[in-house]
């Protein structure tokens, strides 16, 4: 009996500790924290419930969103991540509102998303001026393919931009001219869906106006790609064995990193040579999976990896030495506080400063698991046969 009450008790022990950690593990905050690299230090960006930081550029200038009474408004920070500022709306009467900072330069101009607030959809995307100021949406010539939305993903110093316009069916890469001026879409690599619809990615661009992103390819799946200077001509970057592969990031040798699919059908961050020549498997620290965010001119690539062969599972940030050498788990290089976890690394500049979201766990959940446990435990020494 004592035998048959001690695995019974034990079995209550491990399901509601197993339970309690999957709550303190749903309810987890999302945080931003810029990482200096070099001096190892932190600092956490407090940007309030549902707030984010997207890039920063090399004097540690941050953009993001982030929420306020009136709704989800654009940020911007001053150097190493200090102040945080809400980007001025237009002019009245105007029918957007600024929504979020998704690019930064060097001279702190910022792209990103507009809303229509009458009818919660979004608008056309902006452009600021040095430092956040003078926001201004990007206008178009007339005939442009018009579509649900864009994704902007890039921004150069000379204010170029790159994205993504949403069709209804399918998407084409575009990028402006200097300080968002005008607006072209780029090439594509041939392929298309089963119905007849382009799938165009354009994700970053460097300052010679190199851009990358993902295509269709014909015969199926989709492949990385490079641009020729001020996105002329287009080359497919091939994979790492598998059938797909996705650019996220390029420097201004040309290096550039992305994931792709490998013989062995898991998912690996890749960094190439100059110009795109070569793709390098960087591997995970740990399960199949792995994909890198952004790269900076030394070739340190950062990004995370998991577990999971597509991704699913504890997401962990990494970072690696110069020209992709080295594979580190990022919250191994500073003393964060107890509790915080790096999970993914969005954006490295020049000078090793990096915007990394991290999994916060609440303490007063930490705290319930550990008397949960004590106490059960507690009961079970207690226990005694009938």
């Amino acid at each position: 009996m004592i035998l048959s009450h001690c695995f019974k008790i034990c079995n209550l022990v491990l399901t509601l500790i197993a339970g309690l950690s999957f709550v303190t593990h749903a309810t987890a905050q999302s945080v931003p924290y810029l990482i200096d690299t070099n001096n190892k230090t932190w600092t956490r960006l407090d940007l309030g419930s549902g707030g984010y930081a997207s890039a920063l550029n090399d004097a540690g200038q941050v953009t993001g969103s982030f929420y306020t009474s009136a709704g989800p408004r654009a940020f911007i920070t001053g150097p190493d991540g200090m102040g945080i500022r809400e980007i001025a709306n237009f002019p009245e009467p105007s029918n957007y509102v600024i929504r979020s900072g998704d690019v930064i330069n060097n001279a702190g101009r910022v792209a990103g998303q507009t809303l229509i607030p009458s009818w919660v959809f979004q608008g056309p995307f902006f452009v600021t001026g040095p430092n956040g100021t003078d926001p201004k949406t990007v206008s178009e010539e007339p005939g442009v393919v018009q579509g649900r939305g864009n994704d902007i993903n890039g921004i150069n110093d000379a204010g170029q931009v790159v994205g993504s316009r949403i069709l209804r069916d399918g998407s084409l890469g575009f990028m402006t001219g200097p300080n968002g001026e005008g607006l072209n879409f780029i090439g594509d690599l041939g392929g298309e869906s089963p119905w007849g619809d382009k799938y165009i990615d354009a994700t970053s661009i460097n300052n010679t106006g190199q851009v990358v992103g993902a295509s269709l390819v014909v015969g199926g799946g989709s492949h990385a790609f490079i641009t020729g200077p001020n996105g002329v001509g287009i080359t497919d970057l091939g994979t790492l064995g598998g059938d797909d592969s996705y650019a996220t990031g390029i420097n201004d040798a040309g290096q550039v990193v992305g994931d792709s699919r490998t013989v062995a059908d898991a998912t690996h961050a890749f960094i190439t040579g100059p110009n795109g020549v070569g793709m390098t498997d960087l591997g995970t620290l740990g399960g199949d999976y792995s994909t890198a965010l952004g790269i900076n001119d030394a070739g340190q690539v950062v990004g995370w990896y998991s577990a999971g062969r597509f991704g699913e599972g504890e997401r962990h940030a990494f970072i690696t030495g110069v020209n992709g050498e080295g594979m580190t788990d990022l919250s191994s290089l500073v003393d964060l506080p107890q509790g915080v976890v790096l999970t993914e690394a969005i954006d490295i500049n020049n000078n090793g400063q990096v915007i990394a979201r991290a999994s916060i766990v609440p303490e007063p959940e930490t705290y319930a698991l550990m008397l949960a446990g004590l106490g059960l435990l507690g009961l079970l020494g207690g226990a005694r046969s009938p």
